[in-house]
This record gives structure tokens, sequence and C-alpha cells, in this order.
């Protein structure tokens, strides 16, 4: 079955985000990921930096749970998952696209058109590709990295219960830096 929705999660750095956007221009369909920000904030008010930040930290532990002033009410991260819920669910609703991040893999699991994608690639490759890319420092990019996936694990983990990442939740995992950037794309439109 040819499917009409990919989501993509991604490790930092791997090249998830391009690759959607690559494959979403093959047959002109949208790619949401910074477009998904913009559409939170417009829902919730809340500042897209913000959102953008949200979206990575696991909300809670002690000392966030010491210090809240709403014992028992839904934090904001809680109320930025409702919205983000709902705006994933009616953009898949809408038509074929591709969506990266934001557990979109786990909010369309039982959607059957849906290919759920996780692009991965070892250290080395995303430590020169985000220094490449986006202007890193090169002293010390790799702990960048695993600041970054770290952080994505946890909230994927506190909103899903799935372990991000794990194979066995995904339909296929893509390694960007043995195969490329331009070679996976190719594999995806194939499925799609």
């Amino acid at each position: 079955m040819k499917q009409r929705i990919i989501t993509i999660s991604r490790e930092f750095g791997s090249g998830g985000r391009t690759i959607g956007k690559k494959l979403a221009e093959k047959p002109g369909i949208p790619c949401y990921d910074n477009e998904l920000i913009q559409k939170i904030a417009a829902e919730s008010g809340f500042n897209p930096e913000y959102i953008k930040a949200a979206g990575e930290d696991a909300p809670g532990g002690f000392l966030a749970s010491a210090f809240a002033h709403t014992a028992g009410a839904p934090s904001n991260a809680d109320y930025l998952w409702e919205i983000q819920f709902k705006i994933i669910t009616d953009l898949a609703e809408k038509g074929p696209c591709v969506i990266a991040g934001r557990c979109a893999d786990y909010i369309l699991r039982d959607k059957a058109d849906c290919l759920r994608v996780f692009i991965h690639a070892d250290l080395p490759f995303r430590a020169k590709r985000i220094v490449q890319e986006y202007g890193e420092r090169a002293e010390s990019p790799e702990q960048r990295l695993r600041d970054k996936d770290k952080r994505r694990a946890a909230y994927h983990r506190f909103y899903t219960d799935m372990k991000w990442g794990h194979a066995q939740n995904y339909d296929i995992t893509l390694n960007s830096g043995s195969l490329g950037i331009d070679r996976c794309v190719e594999i995806l439109a194939g499925l799609y």
C-alpha cells in the first residue's frame, strides 16, 4: 500500500528535516516542521521560540512540581501537547504530507496510510553537519548532539511511553550518514 502521510523522527544533525523537505518536493505535498511551531504558536498564543524549546523538554520532575503554583493543573507543556496533537491530526486528515518531529509518529500511529520513519547517523557525520549547516562551534558539537538527542528522547518518552529511536516503533529506519541524504530521499520516495 502506498503511503499518504510520512512522519520523520530524527536524531539531531542527521538531516531528517532536509530529507523531509526534499521528499515532499517530489510529489509537491506540504512538509510541516517549523510550520508546525508557527501553527501551534497561532493556536496557543505562546511565542514560537518557547514552543520550539518546550517541544524537546519533558515536563515534570521533582523540582518542576515542587515549584509549580497550580498543583494538579495541566502545565503549559501539557496544554501545548494537546494543541500539537490536534494540529497534527487535522493536517493528516487534510491530505498527503510529510510531518517532521513533534511525536507525529506516535500521534498518527494508528493510521494505516502513515509511514513512520526514523533518520539516524553516527556522531562524526552529525557533528560535521551541524557545524556546516547550523554554524555550530567546531570545538564541541558532539556534546550538543548528545544533549539535544537526550532531550528529544525524554520528551518522546514522557508523552508517548515509547522509546524514541527504537527500531520497532518505526516502519523504516535509515542511516543518512552511510546512505547519504539524497539516497534516503530516493528510498522513501519509492515507498510513497
